[in-house]
């Protein structure tokens, strides 16, 4: 076994100086949004291509040195602190849209690719990408985190929108998961394995994703509620009708605090829901009349509904601020997720 310094050197003739030891990019690389106490690297390697990810790993295998996927750092859980030092790769430069079949909804990217500029990419093609888990992460990090957001609810998480994976094990060998086909009962399930694995099987290269066509119509609303228990119920009464909700998401009345002072919003300080319906015109009144009968049969307070793009934008953007929003009403605190 070398020493860490003879091993970024052998990595330097494979990739120039694309690995670097500068103590300020270590220090970006040693943390995410995550409480945990910063735990930099040792060197930061910026690879563009599945095969320069299959060589760095086959060298640090080779000698003992610890290896860290990183994306864009946006995580909650430490994951990209290197604990034990050795070896960051950075697969933010590996960002493109590889294939795209619309015809059969799906499209293979790279990892470093984030789910925001995917969506701009697909803007003309009437699809969309609909994990949101709120900050600009990178699909490779979403998949190896089993990620979600507020459109959870009706299209799922990374679990159900990844159809296949090109995965780096940590020996060095690269594997392909899955294929395109949407039935398939064949062999085991890897692609699945690698969901949520956090980094700890393997460093996920490419990513085939599941696409959904953009509904002709969507209404959103705020709605709430004079205790918890009544918007809690009016949920389960949602789903026990059947109603198709886009999104549905809890928010207290000191979240909506939080986010009033943070986002200059004026939601009401309440117990709310905040809602939205996809598809086509009819169906979307339709949803959100039977929606609205269910609040008002558990006492609602006040609904403020809206079928404006840009009003709906805001209140989203809200709700995925909350986090933010908590710590700038206490400044010296860190977020603590569970």
């Amino acid at each position: 076994m070398v020493s860490t310094a003879a091993v970024v050197n052998q990595i330097r003739k494979l990739i120039g100086e694309r690995i670097t030891t500068n103590a300020s990019i270590l220090e970006q690389h040693g943390h995410d949004e995550s409480w945990h106490e910063w735990q930099p690297p040792e060197a930061v390697c910026f690879v563009e291509s599945t095969e320069e990810v299959k060589q760095i790993v086959r060298i640090c295998n080779a000698n003992s040195v610890p290896v860290i996927p990183f994306g864009t750092g946006t995580g909650v859980a430490g994951l990209v602190n290197a604990v034990c030092g050795g070896i960051t790769i950075d697969v933010s430069r590996m960002d493109k849209v590889l294939d795209l079949h619309t015809e059969d909804f799906n499209c293979r990217v790279q990892a470093g690719l984030t789910y925001k500029r995917l969506n701009k990419y697909l803007r003309d093609t009437g699809l969309f990408f609909s994990v949101d888990p709120g900050a600009d992460a990178s699909l490779g990090g979403m998949a190896a985190t089993r990620a979600s957001g507020t459109n959870t609810v009706r299209y799922g998480t990374m679990r159900e929108n990844v159809v296949s994976l090109t995965v780096v094990l940590m020996d060095g060998r690269v594997i392909r998961t899955g294929s395109r086909a949407r039935k398939s009962a064949a062999g085991y399930d890897l692609t699945h394995l690698f969901i949520g694995s956090e980094g700890t099987l393997g460093i996920i290269t490419e990513l085939t994703l599941r696409l959904h066509g953009r509904p002709a119509a969507s209404s959103s609303a705020c709605v709430q509620f004079s205790d918890l228990e009544a918007a809690v119920n009016a949920v389960i009464a949602t789903f026990q009708c059947s109603i198709p909700m886009a999104r549905i998401e809890l928010v207290d009345e000191f979240l909506i605090t939080a986010i009033n002072n943070y986002s200059r919003t004026e939601f009401k300080p309440a117990p709310s829901l905040f809602v939205e319906f996809h598809g086509s015109e009819s169906s979307v009144e339709e949803d959100a009349e039977l929606f609205g009968d269910i609040c008002k049969e558990y006492g609602c307070t006040g609904f403020s509904w809206t079928a404006n793009e840009g009003e709906a934008n805001t209140m989203w953007k809200a709700r995925h601020s909350a986090a933010y929003a908590f710590l700038a009403m206490r400044p010296v605190a860190r977020n603590y997720s569970t």
